[in-house]
């Protein structure tokens, strides 16, 4: 799958907006990725889906089903979160990453932005102004590092 051979929309809704086939939808997508694909077990339902300030960001292509998402939080100091950034095997390698993101990025404007990123992927939110935030940790078996956007 290409960009250019199957173009992508972009969603995205606050999550009282959001329909139970959307949520369902973006949970399946995050469990055959990070529980299946990368064989972490770990509790992906952490409360946070629902709450009313949480934004979800979605590409679909000739469906509604979500072929990459994340998951965008406002946290209680007017920071923000970004989360859960996953793209289905057959669709990676087409920018959809970076779509996310650099929509999340245009939704929060100049407020702090943090994020826990897979260590192989680092240089890859680097690239949109995060840095690293003290050192390497393990989550869920994955080697992770935080990150932080300060403008």
């Amino acid at each position: 799958m290409r960009t250019s051979q199957f173009p992508a929309t972009l969603r995205r809704l606050w999550a009282a907006d959001l329909t139970p086939a959307q949520l369902y939808g973006f949970l399946r997508l995050r469990a055959e990725v990070f529980v299946v694909e990368q064989n972490s077990l770990y509790l992906d339902l952490d409360g946070r889906d629902l709450e009313p300030t949480t934004r979800h960001f979605w590409l679909e292509t000739d469906s509604p089903k979500p072929v990459a998402y994340l998951r965008l939080l406002e946290e209680p100091d007017g920071s923000f979160r970004i989360g859960r950034v996953v793209t289905a095997r057959a669709a990676r390698g087409c920018g959809f990453s970076r779509r996310l993101v650099e929509a999340a990025l245009a939704d929060v404007g100049h407020a702090p932005c943090v994020l826990d990123a897979q260590v192989y992927v680092a240089d890859f939110y680097a690239s949109f102004g995060f840095e690293p935030e003290g050192n390497e940790f393990i989550e869920d078996g994955i080697p992770h590092l935080r990150m932080r956007r300060t403008h």
